[in-house]
């Protein structure tokens, strides 16, 4: 099993959430929310900053632990034919912008970032990732643990 520790930024201002548009290997495009793979000796609180600005082009500030999530993708389900199964683990972190522009990441996977009203996500294609960090958001969970399980399927994915 690969194993994976991110770090993902939930970003809501005036009803609308910061959320990017990620281009898989094979040109499959999901909606996200800004975050991703803590790099190595990194703490996951310093990850979700510089995912924002290297994913946006906008700089952020922490201002709260939302809570963490630990999911398994089963091997047939990875965007990698072959790969074994994954277990993901996120931090989700409520942030505030504090400035920057909003662009496309250059070269990397991010193709665009936009403020979408809440009330449009659930019409979108979508990582669980957007379902999980909005959830986690509105119930502020005293444990921190996402629960229930956001189901994946039809407009969700992994």
């Amino acid at each position: 099993m690969d194993r994976r520790l991110a770090a993902y930024a939930v970003c809501i201002e005036d009803g609308r959430v910061l959320l990017a548009l990620a281009v898989g290997p094979d040109g499959d495009r999901t909606w996200t929310l800004p975050g991703g793979g803590v790099e190595h000796a990194e703490d996951p609180f310093d990850t979700v900053v510089r995912e924002v600005a290297e994913e946006t082009g906008l700089e952020a500030v922490v201002e709260r632990l939302l809570g963490v999530d630990s999911r398994v993708i089963p091997a047939g389900e990875r965007r990698l034919p072959g790969a074994p199964e994954l277990q993901n683990v996120g931090v989700f972190y409520g942030v505030r912008v504090t400035g920057g522009r909003l662009r496309p990441e250059p070269n990397g996977d991010t193709a665009a970032s936009v403020w979408t009203p809440v009330a449009e996500v659930a019409r979108l294609r979508r990582s669980s990732l957007v379902d999980i960090g909005l959830a986690l958001a509105q119930h502020l969970p005293p444990t921190g643990h996402a629960t229930p399980a956001v189901p994946v399927g039809g407009l969700v994915q992994h």
